[in-house]
């Protein structure tokens, strides 16, 4: 049986995820990523490149919805090829999280405007949510 826990333990588990992002001197990173995630914190793959959260990455969870603020695109990409997947770090580098990545309408934690990243090019979030347990 799947653990169910209430609204308020879940505000607080995913606030502390805001938190660790925003534990820096300077605002988290997104770093975008093609190929196979790894196993959670494990060696990356091709790094696409880094977006930027604002420097309060976050308000206060509702409902068991982490929804991020505006995150900053990176305005030119390191390499060419599909997003797959995206680490969340502090501003000094601290692994959060890893999440999976998708256009609209694909459910993916992390919104982008596409997953054909082109070196050079930009790379946009359109929005972001972290889910909690039973939401």
């Amino acid at each position: 049986m799947a653990t169910a826990l209430n609204v308020t333990l879940r505000n607080a588990h995913l606030n502390n995820i805001r938190d660790a992002i925003d534990a820096g001197a300077g605002p988290g990173v997104v770093n975008i990523y093609s190929g196979t995630r790894p196993a959670s914190g494990g060696t990356a793959t091709t790094l696409l490149g880094t977006c930027t959260f604002s420097a309060a990455s976050a308000p206060d969870a509702s409902g068991g919805v982490l929804t991020f603020s505006a995150i900053t695109e990176d305005s030119s990409a390191d390499a060419t090829d599909t997003a797959t997947w995206a680490r969340l770090e502090d501003s000094t580098g601290a692994w959060v999280a890893d999440m999976d990545v998708g256009e609209a309408g694909s459910g993916a934690g992390l919104i982008l405007n596409t997953t054909s990243i082109v070196a050079g090019g930009p790379i946009r979030i359109d929005s972001g949510t972290l889910t909690a347990g039973n939401a």
